[in-house]
């Protein structure tokens, strides 16, 4: 063990327990997190292929999601990025040409230093000898999603609010969209619909967690 790691002894990102290497999750942990398995993986989600998610969203799940977003803990997407992209091959069989996630605002990213999206996707794209391909950009003015409760404002909240950068890139391709958690739907789907508008073949959706559908 180095001496790094006596002062700064690795932690599970769920539970924080002491674990043997950085990137693991404790053994408490991987037995008893809401594990979405099978059909409970998956959900309907407006012009997607499909949408699978590894985890079920509360408890320990939604601390960690929100430490890993808001407490600068980029190191977690060690151990989280390994489960999206597990969750990813266990329901999707597909030859994906493009991995990418919907992106923060340029304001979000300024004050946040990191997109948590980003670094699962790029975990997702290297389990499969890919690299992450930014095609979004997201314009200012959109609120927080998740202040928003009802299904409805969630949607009028992000339409319109991401346009591709470049929108030759995605005609005819297969992409997977990669994305922390899953609430309503409605980024992934407005995501969606941009894509297919450009002539996208067609899109799929990974995310670390999903809400329970209201």
């Amino acid at each position: 063990m180095s001496l790094l790691d006596l002062l700064f002894p690795p932690r599970c990102p769920f539970c924080r327990g002491a674990v043997a290497r950085d990137g693991e999750l404790c053994p408490d942990c991987q037995e008893t997190l809401p594990w979405r398995t099978k059909a409970r993986a998956e959900r309907e989600v407006d012009l997607l292929e499909g949408c699978a998610s590894a985890l079920g969203y509360g408890g320990l799940v939604r601390k960690c999601v929100h430490r890993f977003k808001f407490s600068r803990k980029l190191g977690y997407a060690k151990a989280l990025g390994p489960l999206v992209a597990q969750c990813a091959a266990d329901h999707f069989s597909v030859d994906f040409d493009l991995i990418s996630w919907p992106p923060l605002s340029p304001r979000g990213l300024r004050r946040r230093g990191y997109d948590q999206a980003r670094l699962l996707a790029q975990a997702v794209a290297r389990s499969r000898g890919m690299e992450e391909t930014p095609l979004f950009q997201k314009k200012n003015a959109t609120g927080q999603q998740s202040l928003l409760k009802e299904p409805a404002a969630r949607r009028a909240n992000v339409l319109g609010a991401y346009s591709l950068i470049d929108p030759q890139r995605v005609r005819g391709k297969r992409i997977l969209l990669v994305d922390d958690v899953v609430t309503s739907g409605a980024t992934l789907s407005e995501c969606a619909r941009v894509l297919l508008t450009a002539g996208a073949a067609g899109v799929w959706a990974v995310t670390l967690a999903s809400a329970d559908r209201r």
